[in-house]
């Protein structure tokens, strides 16, 4: 019986095995997140001690806020501290405003508080990255000084100005700690990773344009929308790297200008690949054989040898795109399908050279490189941020009302978490409810060990070091997994309410009863955020795909019919706006139909002076009609008569180079209209 028995625990030992290792592979975490656990932990008890020392009326906020301010970055802990700061000054001044306008008024003030968060929601979903938490922070932060501010039902109870001071004298505390912990701990690194990503992406678009025009075209063929996305994500890292170098703030510019040229080139690379790819093999191998003798050696070279030049001396690589571009603008062009590769490698090449002056302000800041001031850029889409304003306004207001009718002493924090869930979840609209819903389990877990915590561990410690022996038991692992891709917000969850529910003071009191009803709260807030996300859910991601299609269609249309007036740069730039608003799930042909919008917004642009140069402004302005009117046959017929009236002018006639150039122009509006015919067809809004 014994062997029986230890032959079926071998064997269901076995068997268990595979799913124990994978278990405890997915729990394993690098020594970089469990320091960055020691951070955390290190900041909120420094936090916490300041405010014991500075007898504040609720140190939790200090320590709440030192947990939520730590960042794994160095960069990024300092950028988002600085904008909470921002966020916390505006959100007090607003709630002292708000009591001002409505001093004994109790509903114009609860509904100037939900229209206040509304607003705060407005303007988190039309910015990025941490200015639009800072958004999202001014719209909790006067709720959460409401929450001390009134009372059972809703009523004031006249000290907003000191309510307000010291609330945001506690979350400054915790701020200011949290950012002296990790600067004081961690050197960052966020300039260095820019500078590889940013060489990494120069390097791959210089690889491909040198493919497609040497023949090895079986990379150029797949149209670059990972590189999109790639580049997309630059704007994150070049924000965190901006907190951690203040001469990376001061190049911010550079950098901004950069990552567009990166798109500029990548976008170029694509017009020639796609033509190419429409041209018969012998055809294509003819006219990019007269195109790639002309680069330099020194970018024909390995990708890994290329990289290594672009990350320690992009001025070198700088000089051979400058070359490259030269030579390809001096090289005869026999006809408009050669001059069409020419131009659109050496726009490319000059844009990598743009991208490569990012490279040169990261290595040797006192570069003397300075781009122009970006021009403003519309909003994509308005519609987002006006439905995630409306929910907000809605939820907080129906909590406001359980709040007066049922007059729960929490029900003040209640309408603070429902803020905060509603303002900060709303800019990430495809994950929204996602977000709230995990949130709500990490609340769950973070009351089970709050509990363990207030009423059987600190009873038994009578000094500040047994507080934070507690406290580090559960943020430490907390924080570490925080940095780890399984499910992230249970654990930011733990870390930001953590601190909230222990309620640690400088006299602490163990009362059940107000622990179950802060936790309640916490709930009750989360629950409303998340039923407003589920019974309001954001615009689908196929719906912001067609509305910002049909935009870009009318305003394609507007330029074609000269209503709107822009600069190539100007139309270049609104393009790669609207391409980084699309959500990540576009499929590719949504975003090959925004590029073909590019591609013939830039040639209507340079074609029409051409027109004007030479005469021929009727037969142009007859194709761009059609293509106002969504009849790309005939505009494509039309754009050939226009071809033919420049091929006409005679050779002797002044402004040859210009005309060879146009007819390359000409050729790539006809070949974009036609591979996206049934975009450009559809119907005139």
């Amino acid at each position: 019986m014994t062997r029986a028995a230890a032959s079926l625990l071998i064997d269901w030992t076995a068997r268990r095995l595979p799913d124990a290792r994978r278990l405890a592979d997915r729990l394993q975490v690098p020594a970089s997140a469990l320091l960055f656990g020691l951070r955390l932990w290190a900041g909120v008890c420094l936090a916490l001690y300041l405010s014991f020392w500075l007898q504040l009326e609720i140190p939790s906020w200090a320590g709440a806020s030192a947990a939520i301010a730590s960042q794994p970055h160095l960069g990024a802990a300092l950028r988002k501290g600085w904008f909470r700061l921002i966020g916390t000054t505006i959100g007090a001044v607003a709630i002292v405003m708000l009591a001002a306008l409505f001093p004994q008024q109790r509903v114009g003030f609860l509904l100037g508080l939900a229209l206040w968060s509304a607003g705060c929601a407005f303007v988190a979903t039309l910015l990025r990255n941490f200015a639009s938490y800072s958004a999202a922070l001014a719209g909790f932060t006067a709720a959460i000084v409401a929450s001390d501010l009134l009372g059972a039902t809703g009523g004031a109870n006249g000290e907003v100005f000191t309510l307000a001071v010291n609330r945001a004298s506690e979350i400054c505390v915790g701020i200011v700690c949290s950012g002296l912990v990790m600067a004081m701990t961690d050197f960052g690194d966020a300039p260095r990773r820019l500078a590889k990503e940013m060489a990494a992406l120069a390097t791959e678009i210089l690889a491909q344009i040198v493919a497609t025009l040497s023949e090895r075209r079986e990379g150029s063929r797949r149209i670059g929308f990972g590189l999109a996305q790639r580049i997309g994500a630059l704007d994150p890292l070049m924000d965190e790297a901006g907190g951690e170098s203040y001469d990376v703030r001061y190049h911010m510019r550079e950098l901004e200008s950069a990552s567009t040229g990166l798109l500029r080139a990548m976008s170029a690379w694509r017009r020639v690949a796609v033509h190419l790819d429409l041209l018969p093999s012998e055809e294509g191998r003819h006219e990019i054989s007269q195109i790639a003798r002309s680069l330099p050696t020194e970018l024909t070279v390995q990708s890994a040898d290329v990289a290594m030049i672009a990350q320690t001396d992009p001025a070198r690589l700088r000089r051979s795109c400058a070359a490259a571009v030269r030579g390809l603008l001096a090289m005869g062009c026999t006809t408009p399908s050669v001059k069409l590769i020419a131009d659109e490698a050496a726009r490319s090449l000059l844009a990598l050279r743009k991208a490569l002056s990012g490279l040169l302000v990261l290595n040797d800041p006192a570069q003397p490189v300075r781009a122009r001031r970006r021009e403003r850029l519309p909003v994509p889409d308005y519609a987002p941020s006006v439905l995630n304003a409306a929910r907000a306004f809605t939820a907080i207001a129906a909590v406001e009302l359980f709040w007066v009718v049922t007059a729960w002493p929490n029900g003040a924090l209640a309408v603070a978490f429902a803020a905060i869930a509603l303002t900060l979840f709303s800019a990430r609209p495809d994950q929204a409810y996602g977000i709230t819903m995990l949130f709500m389990v990490g609340a769950a877990i973070t009351t089970v060990l709050a509990a363990i915590a207030n009423f059987a561990l600190l009873p038994q410690m009578t000094s500040f070091a047994g507080l934070c022996l507690v406290i580090g038991l559960v943020l430490v692992p907390a924080g570490a997994l925080m940095t780890q891709p399984w499910l992230p917000p249970v654990f930011i969850a733990l870390v930001a309410t953590f601190i909230p529910l222990l309620g640690p003071a400088n006299q602490m009191t163990y009362n059940t009863l107000a622990f179950y009803n802060v936790a309640l709260a916490i709930f009750v807030g989360l629950g409303a955020a998340a039923l407003a996300f589920r019974m309001v859910p954001p615009l689908s991601a196929e719906l912001r795909v067609r509305r910002l299609l049909s935009r870009t269609l009318r305003e394609l249309r507007r330029l074609a019919t000269n209503r709107l007036q822009l600069t190539s740069e100007a139309w270049e730039g609104r393009i790669y706006n609207y391409l980084q608003a699309l959500p990540e799930p576009t499929e590719p042909t949504a975003r090959s139909d925004l590029l073909s919008a590019l591609v013939v917004g830039n040639a209507i642009i340079r074609l029409r002076p051409v027109a004007g140069r030479f005469d021929l402004d009727q037969e142009f302005t007859v194709a761009l009609d059609a293509i106002v009117q969504a009849d790309t046959a005939a505009a494509i017929e039309r754009l050939g008569d226009f071809d033919g009236e420049l091929a006409a002018v005679a050779r002797t006639t002044p402004g040859l180079p210009v005309r060879e150039r146009a007819r390359g122009s000409i050729l790539v509006l006809s070949e974009t209209l036609a591979q996206h015919k049934t975009y450009f067809e559809t119907s005139p809004p």
